[in-house]
């Protein structure tokens, strides 16, 4: 950024260069302990000498070339260098855990020591117990005193030892035997010989210990618990016992099979996590991360609070692109944080606005921290449905946090930061926005329908056709932005004399845009697999690498193109490097969350959960999902995003799935593994494991548990939000058309905003208890107007089950029909739920009921579901033979719920009429007091 002459620069020259050189060490000392934080989270904070330090960057950039290799089209068209999905799993592994080895030291902390020493030594003696009378088992002590021992030995950061060597081969060899193997193991399915025992005992404790050291301890610890609840099953309270597991089965699952640790989760890593990693550190490399930063502070730095306002938006931007929180906070958080206390916030809240907005960022599509790919795969939805849900949440989400932010301006009397020009009048203003909105959605229908005239009119051909079209605008969006030179923030310790030009900004890098356009285009689209899809958008991230200094050197006509083009690729090698070694933690995590994923499956635990939960909140709706959220929120402590959402959804979706279906509550699946997602999320602020809370208390130089206390206030709203798209999935927009979807939008938008100003006691000015009580309950009427209007109208009429033909006749066309399951669960104790079954059309209600696939028959004044036909409406929703249905609940006529808005509204004004009366009388408080409240 450009500065202007200061009137107190003479004084600033008069002042000693001893301070100035402080203030440089000082702020270079900063510098370096973020990116060793950054470091020990995600990409290793080992910093050995060049051989090993060369071996380490030479392995992750063969990794990112594998991945990006079996994502292309290329193997295929060429025959060779096909791989299967266990194949590809397994070496992803196998890179992951020998570079975690390498590239993370061990912690030396007393807690860490006995863990890492007593986590093999109690899984040494379980694979001994389980190995009993079937196989020899000298094996299992050896590989257990050599982990302990490896354990013990010293970890330095300056260099590898030959222990950590041996563990780096192990990890890669055990991990790689899938792939070495396949043949053999396909031969012998369920019949695992002496050698697979050995390498999957070396795998799961090499596993575990990589775990330890890339992760922290959390995940190894719960990891850990569900192997010793899979071999102690017989000796558990009887509510949660099974039968146990011997360490032959064990094994079997989880390292042979693709059960476990090479299951679905792995797969997600290996098939999408990586490609959308790597085009996140492309694009990083590229300066897309800087361009959003100095977007954001140019168009609302010089609003109340503007830094913080920016630090929203930038993190929602840096958060369409990463897939770590901690990243998140230290990227945008080192610029922001600083800006936001110079214009009155104190470390604390500085620290807590941008931990909130980065942990966002998690939720907000189209990565959300990687776990959109796995939603894919566990709810089996397509991914655009999955983005489709998730997106009205998220951007909510964000907007009230903008307005807290506001809120917190507000109360404290700041103001923001200068401008650098004269605002236009706001009606050019407004033109201009309509105006620019008019040529944007006019520019998106041409290349719509241009595409789609292209692709028949050129055939095979298409391809290179668009692909030649995509190279015009990217040079022209190069030959426009040559024209600005790009901003750059100056350091924030010092005085900002004016913000970036808002115009200059933008247009300086438009071209970062492009891919992230090609990849949205091809995801949403195009409707490509959504590897298929980052491998073209990482694929022209690369290209961009290349050519973009190049060829901005030669339109700007400053020359020195081959030492331009050199620093491209210097960025190309590094982007591959920092992409695959942000990919350690990653994949490591989802292999060991396969642990858990499988250990669920063999022992079955997950309906055990169901019942101790069903048994806490004595089948209450709401303390179900209470208690469900806590059970996330404590799961989720300490654990990557991804392993959070395989850990959350593993054992807890199918509890809200089960005890929601036995209390009347039918919920779409996608609606519970946000619910469970957004909890598992809130781990990441919550003291006193919030790692990103530790991550931007670390750049504000506050105190890091208040930090967490203040930005869990702060994501009260992101708490809320899972509770009201339970009850109301209009917010996910299932079901939903385009204008019914822009009403939604608009008043949960409202909504939200009001929620926010009852949680901060501060709307146009300071709330009395009886507004904030007020604004709590008309937000709540807005989100969910069908509460009231369900208790003025039931919206079901209960019915007996011999009247279910004559209710099947006059349920409208399109209405489900609710039905009381009376069954058998699993493990033969009585049980109910209920279902909502879409009648086809039909003359009679009894043809309506054999056109769904129902045959029922009357047995002792009993309704009994005789048959259910195959593939029909019936089966689809669990329906089975020998089911009673005991009670048939019909729609009724019910008014629109939205009649419940008038009240609310009105409210609502009354509210503002009093506010605005006693604003002028009360002013904010001071600065100083209202920022360390």
């Amino acid at each position: 950024m450009t500065k202007t002459p200061r009137h107190s620069e003479s004084l600033d020259d008069e002042r000693p260069r001893e301070i100035d050189s402080v203030d440089v060490e000082a702020a270079t000392s900063r510098q370096e302990s973020l990116h060793e934080l950054v470091a020990s989270s995600d990409t290793g904070g080992r910093s050995p000498a060049r051989p090993v330090a060369y071996l380490i960057s030479g392995t992750a950039l063969v990794w990112s070339l594998f991945q990006l290799w079996i994502a292309s089209p290329l193997p295929f068209m060429i025959g060779a260098g096909v791989f299967n999905n266990t194949e590809t799993r397994s070496i992803h592994l196998a890179f992951a855990l020998f570079l975690a080895f390498l590239a993370f030291p061990a912690s030396r902390s007393i807690f860490q020591l006995v863990l890492g020493i007593g986590v093999p030594l109690l899984l040494g003696f379980l694979f001994l117990e389980g190995a009993t009378g079937v196989l020899p088992s000298w094996y299992i002590p050896v590989i257990t005193i050599v982990m302990i021992v490896a354990v013990v030995l010293p970890s330095p950061n300056k260099r590898v030892l030959p222990h950590e060597w041996v563990l780096a081969i192990a990890g890669a060899a055990t991990a790689s035997y899938l792939y070495f193997a396949y043949e053999s193991i396909s031969g012998r399915i369920g019949a695992p010989n002496m050698t697979d025992f050995m390498v999957g005992t070396v795998g799961l404790m090499v596993l575990l210990e990589a775990t330890r050291r890339a992760l922290g301890p959390a995940l190894m610890v719960v990891a850990s618990v569900f192997l010793v609840y899979t071999f102690l099953g017989p000796y558990m309270p009887s509510i949660v016992a099974h039968k146990g597991n011997s360490l032959s089965e064990v094994i079997n699952h989880q390292w042979i099979t693709t059960e476990g640790v090479f299951g679905i989760a792995l797969g997600v890593s290996t098939s999408f996590v990586f490609l959308f990693v790597l085009f996140g550190s492309l694009l990083d490399k590229a300066g897309a991360g800087s361009y959003f930063i100095n977007v954001a502070f140019s168009l609302m730095g010089h609003m109340r609070g503007g830094p913080a306002k920016a630090a929203v938006v930038s993190s929602a931007m840096t958060g369409l692109i990463s897939g770590s929180s901690i990243a998140n906070v230290v990227t945008t958080g080192t610029f922001t944080i600083p800006l936001m206390k110079r214009v009155g916030f104190s470390a604390e809240k500085a620290g807590a606005v941008e931990t909130a907005s980065s942990v966002n960022g998690q939720i907000m599509p189209p990565v959300m921290g990687a776990a959109a790919f796995l939603m894919v795969e566990y709810v089996g939805i397509p991914y655009f449905d999955v983005v489709k849900h998730a997106f009205l949440p998220a951007v909510i989400s964000y907007i009230a946090l903008v307005y807290i932010v506001h809120l917190e301006a507000l109360k404290a009397g700041m103001e923001g930061l200068p401008r650098a020009y004269e605002p236009q009048p706001w009606l050019r203003w407004l033109v201009g926005v309509v105006f620019g909105i008019l040529v944007l959605c006019a520019l998106s229908l041409a290349v719509y329908y241009g595409i789609g005239w292209i692709r028949p009119a050129f055939g095979d051909n298409a391809g290179w056709i668009v692909f030649a079209l995509l190279v015009v605008v990217y040079l022209g969006l190069l030959w426009y932005g040559a024209k600005y030179p790009a901003p750059q923030l100056d350091d924030p310790d010092k005085p900002i004399t004016e913000l970036p030009l808002p115009g200059p900004t933008v247009k300086s890098g438009l071209h970062f845009i492009l891919p992230v356009v090609v990849l949205v285009w091809a995801l949403m689209v195009d409707r490509l697999s959504p590897g298929l899809s980052a491998f073209w958008a990482a694929a022209f991230m690369m290209v961009i690498l290349v050519t973009q200094h190049p060829i901005t050197a030669f339109f700007r006509g400053t020359g020195n193109y081959g030492l331009e083009a050199g620093r491209g690729l210097i960025d190309l090698i590094d982007g591959l490097i920092t992409g695959a070694r942000n990919m350690i933690g990653i994949g490591i995590a989802t292999a060991t969350a396969g642990i858990i994923v499988g250990a669920v499956s063999q022992t079955g635990v997950g309906s055990a959960l169901a019942e101790v939960v069903e048994v806490l909140s004595g089948g209450n709706l709401l303390a179900i999902l209470f208690l469900t959220a806590i059970l996330s929120l404590i799961l989720g402590m300490g654990l990557p995003t991804t392993a959070n959402y395989i850990v959350v959804s593993a054992l807890l979706a199918p509890v809200i799935v089960t005890l929601g279906e036995a209390n009347g509550l039918i919920v779409p699946l996608i609606a519970v593994h946000l619910f469970v997602f957004y909890f598992g999320i809130m781990a990441d602020v919550t003291p006193p494991v919030g790692l990103a809370s530790f991550a931007a208390a670390a750049v504000s130089g506050g105190d890091p548990i208040k930090t967490g206390a203040i930005a869990f206030f702060y994501s009260l709203r992101t708490a809320a939000l899972p509770f009201l798209f339970i009850f109301n999935t209009d917010l996910l927009l299932i079901n939903v058309d385009v204008l019914h979807g822009i009403f939604i939008f608009i008043v949960a938008t409202v909504a939200m905003l009001l929620f926010a100003a009852a949680t901060q006691g501060w709307f146009l000015t300071r709330n009395r208890i009886w507004e904030g009580v007020a604004l709590l309950l008309i937000a709540f009427t807005l989100f969910r107007p069908g509460f009231w209007m369900d208790m003025a109208v039931p919206p079901y009429e209960d019915r007996p089950a011999t009247e279910l033909a004559e209710a099947a006749e006059n349920t409208p066309q399109g209405q489900p029909l609710r039905l009381r399951i009376a069954y058998l669960d699993a493990f033969g104790a009585p049980s109910e739920r209920t279902v909502e079954l879409t009648l086809p059309d039909g003359a009679s209600g009894e043809e309506r009921l054999a056109k769904a696939g129902l045959e029922l028959v009357q047995t002792d004044g009993k309704t009994i579901i005789d048959s259910v036909a195959f593939g029909s409406p019936a089966e689809a929703v669990g329906l089975d033979w020998d089911q009673q249905i005991t009670l048939v609940r019909t729609p009724t006529e019910q008014p629109t719920k939205y009649w419940m808005f008038l009240p609310a509204l009105a409210l609502l004004g009354l509210i503002v009429w009093g506010q605005r009366r006693r604003a002028p009388h009360e002013p904010a408080r001071p600065k100083a007091e209202a920022m360390a409240g």
